[in-house]
């Protein structure tokens, strides 16, 4: 049976401003092929075991030429994969498209086109740069400025282009600033016409340069600006001053390596979103229910025994979790411990066992285990019997502690932590071009688990690509497991809570621009 291909447009570079059918059509896809330009965010919708072929061109070299892209899309389709191309920006402005579309129902595949975000417009959009105004022009061109300059000639009729719209658009252009600035003087416009270049619009990258079209080039020439970017002429480029939002937010410019399991990763990946930076999700650890028949014959019989326990301590959100899953696989009744105290380490351990109906008792000063100790010290009484459900590798200084004390601990490994399957050759890349500029750390796993994970992917040793990485740590015993394992950590949170986290890496970047 035959496959269908879809042609998406990924937009401009920013994963969330992909249209939802092309995000959808990613999540369906056995195979993706994609260029630079796409998101490396979006290649992870993808069903686990789908393919993914890199095609993208680079300013010096074609990975693989379009003739040879277009029979791909074919071969794959005529094996019965559902195949997705996907293109930045939009695929029908300048995404050569037809080509690819023209092969594909030659050959009686299904397709269809999934329009996406234009660049020309986006990009501008996210450097403060409005393609029309009132007040300073109400039409529009999108030229491209990516051939050589004996073929812009031929496709350009710039007597007609130069003056037919308020706001010319260049797309791909950068490499021929010069000649495109000389020509649009050449037939009418103004030396001081504004001119923008934005690079990586939407992106960490992102960077815009203003001149005019007497001094643009040199001005691209001593900033090594070099591709891709978009070129907007016209008076609109004047807006920029009042309008520009992006570079104002407090993340702006920062790609940031979000470690934690996937699971959990949501609110910390939209924090980073909302406040302007670009959250890299790579999860490298994974929370699982136990394997073990010894594990989970443990877990049945302390829950079996809800009412005999004076205590019960959470030290995490995976704790409550996977304990109330155990209750619903076992049938067993919470209100067994209505004769226990509930107590909670951190806000939002407490926060997951409010959804669940359960206050626990006043949070601890310190959002770790020696908190509980100075909380309750006074009232952990020999004899009384505590409940412990936590992670298998949870550290032993609280129970330790509690029997120290004299009371009776049950500990339950309700859940596991092990290590993900998936290497991403992107984030390889990124970090190789210092393209990743801070990690962040939420537990002495991901610590340990990320570099485990990089030297899989072939890295002997990955501190040195790790050097000039900003590290960010949600608590001190995640610090020390950083700096026991050879790493340097520069932030860390004044309280082991999300929020903290991320002020301290809005305060950092701040600091550094």
């Amino acid at each position: 049976m035959t496959g269908k291909v879809y042609l998406v447009g990924a937009g401009p570079g920013d994963a969330k401003l992909i249209t939802i059918k092309g995000m959808e059509c990613i999540k369906k896809a056995d195979v993706l092929v994609y260029d630079r330009l796409a998101s490396p965010r979006l290649l992870k919708w993808m069903p686990p075991g789908g393919e993914k072929i890199y095609v993208g061109k680079l300013p010096d070299r074609h990975t693989m030429k379009q003739e040879e892209i277009n029979q791909l899309l074919v071969d794959l389709a005529l094996q019965g994969k559902t195949v997705v191309r996907l293109k930045g920006g939009d695929p029908t402005i300048f995404g050569r498209v037809g080509e690819e579309a023209e092969l594909l129902r030659r050959n009686g595949i299904s397709y269809e086109i999934v329009p996406g975000i234009t660049s020309a417009i986006s990009v501008p959009a996210y450097a403060g740069i409005p393609v029309t105004h009132r007040d300073y022009a109400s039409s529009l061109s999108i030229i491209t400025g990516h051939e050589s300059p004996d073929k812009l000639d031929r496709s350009i009729h710039w007597d007609k282009v130069t003056n037919a719209t308020g706001t010319l658009v260049f797309l791909m252009g950068v490499a021929k600033i010069g000649y495109i600035s000389d020509n649009l003087i050449k037939h009418g416009r103004s030396p001081e016409t504004p001119v923008a270049l934005v690079r990586w619009g939407t992106r960490a990258e992102q960077e815009t340069l203003i001149g005019t079209l007497a001094d643009i080039e040199e001005k691209v020439k001593a900033a090594n600006f070099g591709s891709p970017a978009v070129i907007v002429v016209g008076d609109v480029v004047k807006q920029r001053e009042e309008l520009k939002w992006a570079e104002e937010l407090p993340l702006f410019g920062k790609r940031i390596l979000v470690t934690r399991a996937r699971s959990q990763a949501s609110e910390l990946v939209e924090r980073i979103e909302d406040l302007g930076g670009e959250p890299y999700e790579f999860p490298v650890i994974e929370m699982v229910m136990p394997q073990s028949e010894e594990k989970r014959e443990a877990i049945a019989s302390a829950l079996s025994k809800l009412p005999e326990y004076d205590w019960v301590f959470f030290t995490s959100v995976n704790g409550v979790e996977f304990f109330f899953r155990h209750l619903a696989e076992l049938k067993a009744d919470i209100r067994g411990l209505s004769g226990a105290r509930i107590a909670a380490i951190g806000p939002a351990t407490a926060a997951a066992l409010a959804e669940r109906g359960i206050i626990a008792e006043e949070l601890p000063a310190r959002f770790q285990a020696e908190g509980l100790i100075e909380a309750y010290g006074s009232e952990l009484l020999p004899g009384q019997k505590v409940l412990l459900p936590r992670g298998d590798l949870a550290r032993n200084w609280l129970p330790q502690k509690l029997e120290e004390l004299g009371l009776s601990v049950t500990e339950i490994d309700t859940y596991e932590t092990v290590v993900t399957g998936e290497d991403d050759i992107e984030l390889l890349k990124l970090l190789e071009e210092g393209r990743i500029h801070a990690v962040t750390f939420t537990s002495s796993s991901t610590v340990k688990y990320l570099l485990e994970i990089l030297k899989r992917m072939g890295l002997q040793d990955p501190l040195p690509l790790l050097e000039k990485v900003q590290i960010a740590c949600i608590g001190p015993l995640t610090e020390q497991t950083a700096v026991e394992a050879g790493l340097k950590p520069g932030l860390l949170a004044a309280e082991a809570t999300i929020d903290s986290l991320v002020r301290e890496l809005c305060r950092w970047n701040e600091q550094t621009r």
